[in-house]
Order: C-alpha cells, then sequence, then structure tokens
C-alpha cells in the first residue's frame, strides 16, 4: 500500500495522531512492505534515514498505531510480535520452515465470519485464518519433502517449532 506523506498526515491527524517525522517514517515503511516485520526490522529500516531514532520510538509509535486501527499485530510464533498495515480483512499463508507470513485476500473466507456454525448470541468482530505449510523456497531447500508424506513433515515441524519455543521461554527463566 503506497500512501503519499499528505496522506499519511491527513490519516494521523484523522485518528488524533500527533504527526511527527519519525512516526511517518515508521508508518511509511510498515506500509510498503507485505512481509510482517518486527518492531526491530523497522527500527533497522528507519534508522539510516533517523539514525538518532530508538528503539522505545518504534515501539511506541507501534503501539499507538494498534490502538487507533492503523496496525495489526501478528504473533502467530509467541516470540516476537510483527506488524501489519493491512487492516483490511485478509488472512495468512504460513510457513513453518522460514517464518514467512503471506497475505491471503479471499472473499469466501471473509464470508466464515457469519457462518451458520455460530451461536447467533456469540457477536463476531473479526476473524483470521491461517494456513499453515511451507513456501516454495523452503520445499526446494529441504530434500525432506521428496522422500516423506507431508503430513509427517508439517508434525515435524510444528513439534520442533514448539520445542524451541518452549526452550526459548526456559531459557529466559
Amino acid at each position: 500500500m503506497h500512501l503519499t506523506h499528505d496522506e499519511i498526515r491527513a490519516l494521523f491527524k484523522s485518528k488524533g495522531l500527533k504527526v511527527t517525522p519519525q512516526r511517518v517514517a515508521i508508518y511509511t515503511a510498515l506500509a510498503e512492505t507485505t512481509c510482517h516485520p518486527t518492531a526491530s526490522d523497522l527500527y533497522h529500516q528507519v534508522a539510516l534515514d533517523y539514525p538518532m531514532i530508538s528503539h522505545n520510538t518504534v515501539y511506541y509509535t507501534l503501539s499507538s498505531l494498534r490502538e487507533v486501527g492503523l496496525v495489526k499485530e501478528v504473533n502467530y510464533w509467541h516470540d516476537q510480535a510483527r506488524f501489519d498495515a493491512n487492516v483490511t480483512p485478509h488472512h495468512h499463508l504460513i510457513c513453518l520452515c522460514c517464518r514467512a507470513i503471506l497475505d491471503i485476500e479471499n472473499r469466501a473466507l471473509n464470508r466464515l465470519a457469519s457462518s451458520s456454525a455460530i451461536p447467533q448470541d456469540f457477536h463476531v468482530i473479526d476473524h483470521q485464518v491461517e494456513f499453515y505449510g511451507f513456501c516454495p523456497a523452503c520445499q526446494h531447500s529441504s530434500k525432506q519433502f521428496s522422500s516423506a508424506p507431508s503430513h509427517s513433515i508439517t508434525a515435524q515441524h510444528i513439534r520442533r517449532t514448539r520445542y524451541e519455543q518452549k526452550s526459548q521461554r526456559n531459557e529466559k527463566s
């Protein structure tokens, strides 16, 4: 999504946000990518033009943008939040190997929120569909894909990912 600085300024003002060059740079960097960067990724990108920017400024700005609905937090791995400036209804493909997150725009998936399986007294405000698998690059780089059935690879990767996450949490404790 490409917005001009004037469009971003107008958007910030309409949401009651203070307009600063750093905030505009952070939002621009996020809006111009579909790779769902971490706060640290955004910091390193924006620091090229604003070397005096701090990590704290990036985190605070992302929090402010999230609070007013200009950014969504995407957190599949529970180790680092990733961010998305695409706040329109969409869904994700998630690579279990490299952790890439790819957007999917699909009207049929958007209609799932109005499914007859949802109790009438439950008020749905949002939903998102996630597909887990392996991106083309990871499929080509892994010899496992040629010899093992895909369901065993998926189970193996999910178990390994969960084990790694648990180990990381235990190390931090």
